[in-house]
């Protein structure tokens, strides 16, 4: 009996001890997901999110874990017992025409978990992009893609705008404050690295050509006007009126702040662009205010910039506006203004150059002097220039100066009888110009021409800049531009417009 009575002492002792810690354990209060959508739909290359997961825990959150297709995308540590993942995923490639299921699995501090499964079906990827805001973080525009500008797009200072080769870059219709255009701002970059077989092309919706192609299918290399242009700032010096030292770039209006140029480093870098041909441009922003079809506004010598063709552009071909950049190898043609033009002591070098006058063009060549007390000077030299019979050799104004070398001018008409400025001539306007040939600081060396017959060195190159040039044959010329370098992935080329030079 006694043993009796210690047994069932010892098992209510022990039922009274079980009871006591199963009175004390804390409840298991498991995990939550919620937020993520069963199942969506976009195509490749496009984001998806950002979708918030929200997880719950009262154990004490510990992480997500987040799978793709079962394997492992990413894991984020979570602490306390609520927490709200952003999620986003932009499809590969690779993605397209597939299903790809992420898994969303949370975990507690005791072990529980819950789970959230989410369908992505992904589209075929888009190859024409439109594109309306600034840009302002860094940004890839990706080979065999067309990106269109439907307004005036801004790389805005801080942001990089990388452009692959083959890319087409196409502006739609507009003008005055709508006109569309590619502006890099002060402190930010390109980098458009086009090749010789697969050149970047700048070019208007109206133009129906496709990556992989040179010559235009529908339009003409005469159609100008279609759109803006390329503009690229920097802040490097220029001489301004009033010793200022920042200005706005023509062809921007004054209230977008994007558009101011120039500052004191002359050594600034706004990026690299080769091989790259912009065409059909120049849209009127005002009365007597076109866009350039590459401007180049402060531009310090740190920028690259090689292999650039203009064709059919409603203003100047390229212009330059102070700034240290230099250009080597540029072919503009049929230029609504002038091919070439040179502004605010711009004070680099343009190398190795094409000109092919058109029957808008004004000068192949307008030259410029400082319009404040900062002087610098620049370099021009082998270049070979076609004219046309509404066309003038070149106009040096303004108190122009620079070197000027290795020039050959043929095809163009022969200048006015009354022996003033004209068509057909290189001429020296005001003289303030004069002086500086005078003195140097304007200098002509080796200009060969093929004039037309009659016509003389003296009516041709006036004001005494005949003293430096001589008269050749047509293609018997030994100094101007090496047209090899624009062979292969100009439009000029491919239809067969340098035939003419030698």
């Amino acid at each position: 009996m006694k043993k009796f009575n210690y047994l069932l002492t010892l098992l209510t002792a022990f039922t009274l001890v079980m009871t006591s810690c199963k009175e004390d354990e804390k409840p298991d209060n498991g995990v939550t997901i919620e937020g993520i959508p069963a199942t969506a739909r976009i195509d490749a290359g496009a984001t998806l999110g950002p979708v918030n997961a929200t997880i719950t825990g009262l154990d004490g959150l510990v992480t997500l874990t987040i799978t793709k297709d079962g394997a492992p995308l990413t894991t984020a540590p979570l602490t306390g017992t609520t927490a709200t993942v952003p999620f986003s995923y932009t499809a590969l490639p690779a993605d397209a025409g597939k299903n790809v299921v992420f898994e969303f699995k949370a975990t507690d501090k005791d072990g529980d978990f819950a789970s959230a499964t989410h369908v992505l079906t992904v589209g075929a990827e888009p190859t024409t992009i439109r594109v309306t805001g600034n840009i302002t973080a860094n940004t890839t525009w990706v080979t065999g893609k067309t990106y269109i500008l439907g307004s005036r797009v801004i790389v805005t200072n801080g942001a990089k705008l990388t452009i692959q080769k083959g890319v087409i870059v196409k502006g739609e219709a507009g003008t005055g404050a709508n006109a569309t255009a590619l502006i890099i701002a002060r402190g930010a970059q390109i980098d458009a690295q086009g090749t010789a077989t697969e050149p970047i092309i700048f070019t208007s919706v109206a133009d129906e050509i496709q990556p992989g192609q040179v010559a235009s299918p529908n339009l003409e290399p005469t159609i100008e006007g279609l759109w803006g242009g390329l503009i690229v700032l920097g802040r490097a010096r220029g001489s301004f009126a009033g010793d200022v030292q920042e200005i706005q770039i023509e062809g921007i209006p004054a209230s977008d702040t994007n558009g101011l140029y120039g500052g004191t480093n002359d050594a600034d870098n706004s990026g690299i662009i080769k091989y790259i041909s912009i065409r059909h441009g120049g849209a009127n922003i005002g009365e007597g205010n076109e866009i350039n079809g590459l401007t180049l506004g402060g531009v310090g010598s740190g920028t690259v910039i090689e292999n650039v063709e203009v064709v059919a552009n409603q203003d100047d071909g390229i212009e330059w506006f102070g700034g240290t950049v230099s250009v080597k190898n540029a072919l503009i043609w049929n230029s609504g203004d002038d091919a070439v033009d040179t502004d605010q002591a711009w004070a680099g070098t343009l190398d190795n150059f094409i000109v092919i006058c058109g029957v808008n063009t004004d000068h192949a060549l307008e030259i410029d002097g400082p319009e404040g007390a900062y002087n610098a000077a620049h370099t021009v030299k082998n270049g070979s220039v076609k004219g046309h019979p509404s066309s003038e050799f070149a106009d040096f104004r303004a108190g122009a100066r620079g070197t000027f070398e290795n020039l050959y001018f043929f095809n163009f008409p022969a200048p006015s009888a009354n022996n003033n400025a004209g068509r057909g001539d290189l001429s020296l306007s005001g003289d303030a110009t004069i002086a500086n040939f005078s003195n140097g600081a304007l200098k002509f060396i080796k200009l060969e021409a093929t004039l037309a017959d009659g016509v003389t060195l003296q009516q041709a190159f006036r004001n005494g800049t005949d003293v430096h040039a001589a008269t050749v044959a047509l293609k018997a010329n030994t100094v101007g531009a090496n047209k090899a370098a624009f062979t292969g992935w100009t439009w000029a080329a491919a239809a067969n417009a340098l035939a003419d030079f030698k």
